[in-house]
C-alpha cells in the first residue's frame, strides 16, 4: 500500500484537530511539532500501544477490532457520523479492491412520479456522486436555470451538483454564503467516498474537482463528514432577486443511495412569494422534450 490510505489519512486529520487541554491533557513542553496531539498521547487515551496505532495510522494494520475503533473513535472525540464513517473505512481497509465500472444510475418511475406531484415546490434528485438524476421545472429554474431542463435525462452529460458548485460561475454566485454551502457539500462526498471507495466514477470526480479548485483542496484536506440534511441558505437569483429556502434532503425508501432534495420557503414569507413569481416566469417558456439536449464540458 502507498501511504497511509483513506483510514489513516482520516485518523491523521481528526488527531491533528485535537489540542491537550480538549481531552485533559497537560501540555508540559515547551514546544509542539505537530498539530494537534501526537501519536503517543491519542494511543494512551485509547488504551493502544503507540507502534500499533502507529501502524495503523500509516496504513501498516489492517486489522482493527470492533472494540480498538470504539476506543480511538471515543479519544477522538468522534460523532456519530465520524464514528460510522471511521468503521467503513477499517472495514475497506481489510478487503481486497475490485474496481469495476458501475453502471449509470437510473430513476425508478414512482420517483419520478414523486418529483412531478411537487409541482409547487423546488425539488431534485441526486445520486451518490450528486450527479442530477432529475428535477422538476421550479427545481430546475431556481437552482440551474442557465442549463438546459432535459439534461439530467442524458447519463453521459448529467449535471453534477458538487461540479457546478466549485466550477460553474453561476452557482457560484447563486449562494450568498457560498463556503458555507460547500463545506457542506464536502462533507457530504466524504461521507460517500466511506461508503464507495472503489467507485471509479466517484474518485474520477475528487480527481477532477482536486485538479481545478484550490478551495476544493483545502477542504477534502481537512476530511471533515458531515452529512447534507437540513439547512438554509440565502440565494441570489438572476430572474426574482433574494431568496431563503431551506434545503432539506430527503431519503427515497426504493432507492437507498439516492436522494431527494427540497427547497421550502415559510409560509406568506416573502420568499414564498419570489418562488411563486420563478414559478410564472419560467412556466411559460420551458422547450418541449423534443428540443435537442446540449452536451456539457
Amino acid at each position: 500500500m502507498d501511504g497511509p490510505g483513506p483510514l489513516g489519512d482520516f485518523l491523521q486529520a481528526r488527531r491533528a484537530r485535537l489540542r491537550p487541554e480538549d481531552v485533559g491533557l497537560r501540555d508540559l513542553g515547551p514546544r509542539r511539532r505537530v498539530a494537534g496531539l501526537r501519536r503517543e498521547e491519542l494511543a494512551q487515551l485509547a488504551g493502544v500501544s503507540v507502534s500499533y496505532y502507529t501502524r495503523l495510522e500509516q496504513g501498516l494494520s489492517r486489522g482493527a477490532s470492533a472494540e480498538v475503533l470504539d476506543a480511538i473513535a471515543r479519544a477522538l472525540r468522534l460523532d456519530d457520523h465520524e464514528r460510522e464513517h471511521l468503521e467503513r473505512l477499517a472495514d475497506a481497509s481489510r478487503r481486497a479492491p475490485r474496481v469495476r465500472r458501475p453502471r449509470p444510475e437510473k430513476l425508478a418511475d414512482e420517483t419520478r412520479d414523486l418529483l412531478r406531484a411537487l409541482d409547487g415546490v423546488p425539488a431534485l434528485v441526486l445520486g451518490r456522486r450528486t450527479d442530477v438524476l432529475a428535477w422538476n421545472a421550479l427545481g430546475h429554474a431556481l437552482l440551474a436555470g442557465h442549463l438546459h431542463p432535459f439534461s439530467p435525462e442524458d447519463p453521459a452529460h448529467r449535471p453534477n451538483m458538487s461540479r457546478m458548485l466549485f466550477l460553474d460561475p453561476h452557482c457560484r454566485e447563486l449562494y450568498a454564503d457560498w463556503d458555507r454551502k460547500v463545506r457542506a457539500v464536502v462533507g457530504n462526498l466524504r461521507i460517500a467516498v466511506g461508503r464507495h471507495p472503489e467507485d471509479p466514477l466517484l474518485a474520477g470526480l475528487i480527481g477532477e474537482l482536486t485538479m481545478k479548485s484550490p478551495e476544493f483542496v483545502a477542504l477534502w484536506g481537512d476530511h471533515r463528514v458531515t452529512p447534507c440534511d437540513a439547512a438554509s441558505y440565502e440565494l441570489h437569483h438572476p430572474v426574482v432577486g433574494a431568496v431563503t429556502v431551506t434545503q432539506q434532503t430527503l431519503a427515497i425508501a426504493r432507492s437507498p443511495e439516492q436522494s431527494l432534495i427540497v427547497c421550502t420557503t415559510p409560509a406568506g414569507s416573502p420568499s414564498e412569494e419570489a418562488i411563486t413569481l420563478l414559478r410564472q416566469v419560467s412556466g411559460g417558456r420551458r422547450p418541449t422534450r423534443s428540443a435537442p439536449v446540449p452536451a456539457s464540458g
